[in-house]
């Protein structure tokens, strides 16, 4: 293992299954990549894109849950590419992960419409205006939208992603309506998967996927309770977070 560069941390995720460096300052992957690779139904020998992919944390996860499948990440930060890169070299999955540099507003030539089995993302949180964002451009990049807002993600997703392929957002609980709206008449089959922080309290996040050109009605699905009343993760949680157990939805 080699010495970890300075500005870098060396974390793990999956119980180790991952290892993941990543900026000490800015923004930090934790659990929301996780839960999204966990909740893509990828099987072996599709193709999935990963919109905005950053260190690569989805991307390795999937990679590392379902073996045979093949991941590119969509990253518009040089320096994000060049490390989402250098980690999956370090776990070993350069021949499953591929990341490509470009913005989704004018995508590289080598992602071809239509290409992908699956379109996966964790999207900037926050609408333009609609907060104070952080300061440190890397983060403020991360959590709140820029040029390409809510619609021009989904609307790459679904081009994206062959007829009949799923995409798969996580986003905030108080943006699912925008969500929903941007995928009205565009896709189906939609499910709507609550993240909720414990028993009776109120999801803040939620999983949303849907199918290109599929016109079956929407769900909500029961969702996953993530910690118990001692505030540790349920049993549940921990099988994603932990041991690499997929989410059905």
């Amino acid at each position: 293992m080699t010495e970890v560069p300075a500005g870098l941390t060396q974390d793990t995720l999956m119980g180790g299954r991952v290892v993941l460096r990543q900026p000490t300052d800015g923004f930090r992957a934790a659990i929301d990549p996780v839960l999204l690779a966990a909740s893509v139904p990828a099987t072996a020998r599709d193709s999935v894109l990963e919109i905005g992919t950053g260190t690569g944390a989805a991307a390795l996860c999937l990679a590392r849950r379902v073996k045979g499948v093949r991941v590119t990440g969509l990253e518009l930060q040089r320096d994000l590419v060049r490390l989402a890169g250098e980690n999956a070299a370090l776990n070993g999955l350069e021949a499953e992960v591929a990341i490509v540099f470009g913005d989704l507003l004018n995508p590289p030539p080598r992602l071809a419409p239509g290409g992908f089995d699956h379109v996966m993302a964790n999207p900037p949180y926050l609408e333009a205006g609609s907060a104070t964002l952080p300061e440190d451009a890397p983060r403020r990049m991360a959590v709140g939208e820029g040029a390409a807002d809510l619609e021009a993600w989904v609307r790459f997703a679904l081009a994206m992603v062959r007829p009949k392929g799923t995409i798969t957002f996580i986003h905030r609980a108080d943006r699912l309506d925008g969500l929903l709206t941007r995928l009205h008449g565009k896709a189906g089959e939609i499910v709507v998967f609550p993240l909720w922080p414990a028993v009776g309290k109120p999801a803040k996040r939620v999983l949303v996927r849907a199918r290109r050109d599929i016109q079956t009605p929407t769900r909500v699905a029961p969702g996953l309770v993530l910690h118990a009343a001692d505030g540790k993760f349920t049993a549940e949680a921990d099988a994603v977070l932990r041991d690499g157990w997929g989410l059905v939805l």
